[in-house]
């Protein structure tokens, strides 16, 4: 049987793989000193945001929410905001208006894509009204 770090560590990696980020997934310090034969996981606290993700993953949603995917129809490169009628809702990485995709026509987004976005919509943002 494995110890419950390698369980923890094991559930770390599984999240990561998925893109969940759960900061303070720990073992609960309560039954984790004690005798306990199996001491509780301790999920901890997350933003709205990777809740919303991680119910996507385990909803079994492909690509997931909060997920960057390129619509290989055209090129365009957006965040997942989430599922309806059997098309992937996505809006572009800088912000406006959303369009819907068919999951087949998804691919990953390239990082520096998605880089470049976030970089732009940040240098726009901290632009200082003329």
């Amino acid at each position: 049987m494995r110890s419950t770090q390698e369980v923890l560590e094991s559930l770390r990696e599984a999240l990561t793989g998925v893109g969940v980020v759960l900061p303070s997934l720990a073992v609960d310090p309560l039954t984790g000193a004690g005798g306990e034969p199996f001491p509780l996981v301790d999920l901890g606290r997350c933003n709205v945001r990777t809740a919303e993700r991680l119910a996507s993953v385990l909803r079994g949603e492909r690509p997931p929410v909060g997920s960057y995917v390129v619509d290989e129809r055209d090129g365009r490169v957006g965040e997942v905001m989430g599922h309806l009628g059997g098309r992937v809702q996505l809006r572009p990485l800088g912000g406006g208006r959303e369009w819907d995709c068919p999951p087949e026509s998804t691919g990953p987004a390239p990082q520096a894509d998605v880089l470049r976005a976030r970089a732009r919509k940040a240098n726009r943002e901290g632009r200082l009204p003329c």
